[in-house]
């Protein structure tokens, strides 16, 4: 989620005229917005085997036609599930932008889905991401605002992180997270680029069976330094799954430094835009915050 986006209402009125219009050959299947729901985009379930993503502001909408793009090309070199557009669909009805209809996986979110096996889980992600880590990245698209800068300098967020610093300094060790994020500014990815999926969270990850199913929403894909795509290490995993997850990818200190550093980051402006409204909400990236700056005290 990326905040203070302006967002279009879409509902399923818009969607059943738009595929009343383009697609009549699935007009008839029923309609379901699936719930919870991303920010990015507004997802509905189309029959049993298809679901429409419309993209909810103008932010996102340059990654439709990057999805339709590189998802089928990624998907047959990869261990798991991914997205599978089936069509593209226009503008039309007022909504502005291209939106996608694709293949349904099926699962639940890692969110709210009991993992059978932590462990196994964590390996599981790691795999995934060594895979798409050696897909040729002939092509690919550098950072840039279609991937919220993922895959690229952490520089870009430097003044919007010290800030929220600042303004969380009652609530954080605010000189540890400084030196947390002064520490992996220091540090650059030197190898080739490589595939990044840049939002690889728990909502993003289905499970079924309490195992790893599929991976999903690619809108933020890039190639670049896969620092970002670490995160999950602290926001989802704990005690020896973490350490699982960390062991199969042996990255130098300085990409887990970034990774500390893109964790940091997101928590802290999370915090910081609730801190005043929801101090309950508030909790979840706090206590993420100090794992990473108590991870940062051990690792280095």
């Amino acid at each position: 989620m990326e905040t203070g986006k302006t967002q279009l209402e879409i509902d399923d009125a818009l969607v059943q005229h738009l595929l009343s219009a383009q697609f009549p050959q699935w007009a008839a299947l029923p309609i379901r917005l699936v719930s919870p729901g991303g920010w990015d985009n507004r997802t509905f379930r189309l029959g049993e085997h298809m679901l429409l993503r419309m993209p909810s502001a103008a932010d996102y909408a340059s990654q439709v036609e990057k999805e339709q793009q590189w998802l089928p090309r990624l998907a047959p070199l990869l261990p798991l599930p991914i997205p599978v557009p089936l069509a593209i669909g226009k503008p039309a009805a007022g909504y502005p932008w291209k939106w996608s209809i694709y293949r349904w996986l099926d699962g639940d979110t890692a969110r709210s889905a009991q993992i059978a096996d932590p462990h196994d889980f964590a390996t599981g992600l790691a795999q995934f991401l060594i895979a798409l880590q050696m897909i040729d990245t002939k092509g690919g698209p550098p950072p840039g605002p279609h991937s919220f800068y993922r895959g690229g300098a952490l520089t870009i967020y430097d003044a919007e992180t010290r800030a929220a610093i600042a303004a969380l300094k009652s609530k954080i060790d605010a000189a540890v997270a400084t030196e947390v994020w002064e520490a992996a500014l220091k540090t650059i990815w030197r190898d080739p680029p490589v595939w990044v999926h840049g939002d690889i969270s728990p909502g993003n990850l289905l499970v079924k069976a309490g195992k790893l199913n599929a991976v999903i929403d690619f809108g933020q894909l890039t190639v670049g330094d896969p620092a970002c795509d670490l995160a999950i290490a602290w926001t989802f995993f704990t005690g020896e799954s973490r350490e699982a997850f960390r062991t199969m990818l042996p990255f130098d200190p300085g990409t887990w430094a970034r990774a500390r550093a893109w964790t940091l980051w997101k928590c802290l402006i999370i915090a910081a835009g609730l801190i005043d409204s929801n101090d309950t909400e508030a909790a979840q990236p706090l206590r993420i915050i100090n794992e990473v700056l108590t991870d940062h005290r051990v690792k280095t």
